[in-house]
C-alpha cells in the first residue's frame, strides 16, 4: 500500500519553536547572524535532525549546508529546496528559518510516506543571506552560482570579526558534514519564504506565487567635511558633512518614492566621525539601498542619488566619494516552476496570486543557473526584518503543504536547463 505524504503540523511547528530559541532575544525575536555561535548551533541541530533520520549531510567552503535524500535516479542532479537560517541583528523567528525548516520537512514527510522520487531532493540552508554582519548579503548562493570570493577573504563585519577566521570556525564546527566543490548541475530550485509585506494577509491570500524579484543595489556615501568646536564655529565658517547628509536624505526621500511607487530607497545605517557631541563632525557616512524591478530605472534612481549628493555637498564646501557596495540585477523565475507550484496550490484549493518579491532571495542567484521560483506565504502586518515579526501556524502548514506538491512534481519533471 502506497502512503500518501502529509505534512505533519505539529512537528513543523516544534521545529520553529526549538530553532526560535537558538539566538532568542527578549522581545521574541532572533539574533543569529551569519557565521556567528547561535548560527553554528542552528546548523548543528538541522544536522543532528537530518542524520537521525538517515539523510546524508553536506557543505562546501563557504558554509552553505546540504541534506540529501537519494532518489531512484541518482545521476539526476537534484531538485533543491530550502531557505536560510541567520537573521538579523533584532530579526524575526520565521525569516529563512520557515523556508529552511518546510524544506526539511517535505523530506521527513516523503520519508514517512517511504516515496521513491525519480531524483535526489537536497535540502539547502544557504550560508549569509542576510548580510547584515558580513556584506555583501545572499554570500553562499552567490560562491554557489560562481561569483569569484577572492576579495572576500579580506572583508571585516561590523563587529570587527575577520570573514576568514568566521567561515573557517564555522565550517569547522560541524565535521560530520561532509566538504563538497562550492557549486554544482541543479536541475530546479524552490524556496519558500515569508512575504514581508502586508499584500497576502490584507488580501486573505494564503499563497502568493513569485514570478521575478526585483533589483537592488547598495551604495556607500561619504561626505567629508572639517571638524571643528561646536561651541565656537560660527555658521560661515562651518563646512558640516551631517548638514550636507541630512539634506540630501531629505530630498531624496521625498523625490524618489512618492514619484514611482515602484521604487524603494532606504538610508539604514549613519555614523558621524569623530563621533563627539559637542564638535562638528569630520565625517559622515551612510548607506542608501536601492531597488528596482526595471534596470533602466535602478539607473535613473542611483543617477539622482548622485546629484542630490553632490549638490548638497556643494552647498556647505564638503566633497564626498559614493561607491557602489553591492549590484544585484533583477531576474525573471521560470515559468514552468511557476506553473508547478500554481498546479499545487490548485490541487489544495487554495487561492494565490501571482507577484514581484521586493526583497532579494537566495532564489534570486539560483534562477541564474537553474529553473527557480518561490512560494510566499503571509506575515502579520507585513512585519519583517523586526522582532514582531509573525506567521499563522496555520500559513506556515500551508505553505509547507504547497511546497511538498510542488516538490513531489518537480523531482518528477524532465533534466531541464536555465
Amino acid at each position: 500500500m502506497t502512503l500518501v505524504p502529509e505534512i505533519n503540523g505539529e512537528r513543523l511547528l516544534g521545529r520553529l519553536d526549538a530553532f526560535a530559541r537558538i539566538g532568542a532575544t527578549p522581545a521574541g525575536g532572533v539574533n543569529r547572524q551569519a557565521f556567528s555561535i547561535e548560527d553554528r548551533s542552528a546548523r548543528r541541530l538541522l544536522a543532528q535532525l537530518a542524520l537521525m533520520r538517515g539523510f546524508t549531510i553536506f557543505q562546501d567552503g563557504i558554509a552553505n549546508l546540504f541534506i540529501r535524500r537519494e532518489g531512484s535516479d541518482a545521476a539526476l542532479p537534484p531538485l533543491m529546496i530550502g531557505s536560510h537560517l541567520d537573521s538579523q541583528p533584532t530579526g524575526g523567528r520565521f525569516d529563512g528559518a520557515l523556508g529552511t525548516l518546510c524544506a526539511f520537512e517535505v523530506l521527513e514527510a516523503l520519508e514517512d510516506a517511504m516515496i521513491e522520487a525519480r531524483r535526489p531532493i537536497e535540502v539547502v540552508a544557504w550560508a549569509n543571506e542576510e548580510g547584515s554582519r558580513f556584506a555583501p548579503g545572499v554570500m553562499g548562493s552567490m560562491a554557489f552560482t560562481g561569483t569569484d570570493t577572492a576579495a572576500w577573504k579580506s572583508i571585516v563585519g561590523v563587529d570587527g570579526a575577520s570573514l576568514a577566521t568566521e567561515l573557517e570556525a564555522t565550517i569547522a564546527a560541524l565535521p560530520e558534514a561532509r566538504l563538497r566543490p562550492t557549486g554544482m548541475p541543479v536541475s530546479g530550485y524552490i524556496e519558500l519564504h515569508i512575504e514581508q509585506g502586508p499584500s497576502l494577509e490584507k488580501e486573505l491570500t494564503p499563497i502568493g506565487v513569485v514570478t521575478a524579484v526585483q533589483g537592488t543595489r547598495w551604495l556607500e556615501v561619504c561626505i567629508e567635511g572639517s571638524a571643528g568646536h561646536a561651541g565656537t564655529t560660527g555658521l560661515s565658517y562651518r563646512r558640516d558633512p551631517m548638514v550636507a547628509a541630512i539634506a540630501a536624505i531629505h530630498r531624496l526621500q521625498t523625490t524618489i518614492m512618492p514619484l514611482d511607487a515602484s521604487a524603494r530607497l532606504t538610508v539604514g545605517r549613519i555614523s558621524a566621525q569623530p563621533g563627539s557631541i559637542n564638535a562638528i563632525p569630520q565625517s559622515v557616512t551612510f548607506t542608501v539601498d536601492l531597488r528596482h524591478p526595471q534596470l533602466e530605472r535602478l539607473d535613473a534612481i542611483e543617477a539622482e542619488v548622485r546629484a542630490v549628493c553632490a549638490a548638497e555637498v556643494d552647498g556647505q564646501h564638503c566633497s564626498a566619494t559614493i561607491r557602489r557596495s553591492f549590484d544585484m540585477p533583477g531576474a525573471a523565475f521560470c515559468p514552468d516552476m511557476i506553473k508547478i507550484i500554481e498546479d499545487a496550490a490548485e490541487s489544495l484549493e487554495l487561492t494565490y496570486k501571482r507577484m514581484i518579491s521586493g526583497a532579494f532571495h537566495d532564489a534570486l542567484f539560483i534562477a541564474r543557473v537553474a529553473p527557480a521560483a518561490m512560494i510566499f506565504v503571509p506575515c502579520r502586518d507585513g512585519l519583517s526584518h523586526n522582532e514582531a515579526e509573525y506567521v499563522e501556524p496555520a500559513d506556515a502548514i500551508i505553505g509547507a503543504r504547497v511546497l511538498l506538491q510542488a516538490t513531489i512534481a518537480a523531482a518528477s519533471r524532465p533534466t531541464r536547463t536555465r
